[in-house]
């Protein structure tokens, strides 16, 4: 297996946040790391993977290679996928499922070939056992990525089992929610450290309140996750993924009151907001109340971070309204902070009338966002 001869993997990032990623995982232990669109290969040791795993706050996922080859048609990803042993990674009693994406490729349509891995996969189990595993897309056992660029095909095994930004704490959703690893990223991007009161004017269901916590507590981002997939790996071992979890939940603190502020003009927002926060015992001490930002106080020497609505359904004009509002409420309450304001395109960055330190390209799933940082004196 190819993780084990080289010690490499491979970090799946949204858009725009590969150097931020890059970085995280320097700090966390990986070496010989390059970014990559939407990736970024690093190598790593054991420890230095598991805590990868555990920590990563920007990473969507954390990828394990397999085998890798050239395959020009649907034949030949199958014939060789055949010959893997896939029963060194899972049983005949576990479900799989396969997440696939193919480009610049003669193998053109990501879902067939998924269908070609999935049905290599099953033959081999039927060949040797009479028998074959279920596929479940949905919340398989284990998940393999299939990635076929060039003609040439990865496949991995996902060691987070689904997505890394999935952290447990989204106990009520909402429609048009800021991921959770686009809202660790900007609140790495703000370099907030505890200094000053972080506040949200637009919190929403609470995600850059919820990241922010996380951030200063130093909760790792998959203390409430449940299932993993790095288990599967043929090499696993179990006391250090257990030891290496315990080292960083013992760096966890505890949030002084005040520190982190939030406010949404919706009391429903504001409500499922409350009961996300809650599922961390630091989350009481997260203040959120119901309020027009405009009708806030004063909001001098803090740190602001905040999403505020854009979308198809809204106007350009009664956007452009908003975040005009904003910048006044900016000028006029908020002395000495420093505001990091995530608007819906190039077309707003002006919008504020203020003017901005920073001008950052965040891919917010299709969307191109601005995060804007404003110095205000």
């Amino acid at each position: 297996m190819e993780y084990i001869k080289n010690s490499k993997y491979f970090a799946q990032v949204a858009g725009s946040l590969e150097k931020i990623a890059a970085l995280e995982l320097e700090e966390l232990g990986a070496t010989d790391i390059q970014t990559t669109y939407r990736g970024v290969s690093f190598a790593a040791t054991q420890s230095a993977l598991y805590r990868i795993l555990y920590q990563t706050r920007v990473c969507t996922r954390i990828l394990a290679p397999l085998i890798s080859y050239q395959a020009h048609n649907e034949k030949y990803l199958y014939k060789t996928a055949l010959e893997f042993y896939w029963e060194d990674i899972f049983s005949l009693e576990q479900s799989f499922g396969i997440t696939s994406n193919v480009a610049n490729s003669k193998i053109s349509n990501s879902m067939f070939a998924g269908q070609t891995l999935k049905d290599a996969i099953c033959d081999k189990f039927r060949a040797k056992h009479d028998a074959r595993p279920d596929f479940d897309n949905k919340n398989p056992d284990v998940r393999f990525s299939l990635h076929i660029n060039d003609n040439w095909v990865n496949i991995s095994l996902d060691l987070g089992g689904e997505p890394l930004h999935k952290r447990g704490y989204r106990l009520v959703g909402m429609e048009a929610t800021l991921q959770e690893t686009l809202a660790a990223a900007i609140v790495r991007v703000s370099q907030w450290q505890g200094d000053e009161q972080f506040c949200d004017p637009f919190c929403g269901s609470g995600t850059l309140l919820e990241e922010a916590m996380m951030h200063y507590c130093h909760i790792p981002a998959g203390f409430l996750r449940k299932k993993w997939g790095i288990n599967s790996l043929p090499d696993f071992k179990e006391n250090l993924w257990i030891l290496t979890q315990r080292e960083a939940n013992q760096q966890i603190r505890e949030l002084p009151e005040d520190l982190i502020l939030g406010s949404d003009i919706m009391s429903r927002n504001v409500s499922i907001s409350r009961k996300n926060l809650n599922a961390f015992a630091q989350g009481e001490n997260v203040k959120v109340i119901t309020a027009d930002f405009r009708n806030l106080p004063e909001m001098e020497n803090r740190v602001i971070v905040c999403n505020p609505p854009f979308g198809q359904r809204l106007r350009k004009e009664d956007i452009d309204s908003l975040l005009q509002d904003l910048g006044d409420f900016f000028k006029q309450k908020c002395k000495s902070s420093r505001a990091y304001v995530l608007v819906g395109g190039k077309e707003f960055s002006g919008a504020l009338r203020l003017r901005t330190k920073m001008n950052k390209l965040i891919k917010n799933g299709d969307i191109d966002s601005r995060l804007l940082r404003v110095d205000l004196y």
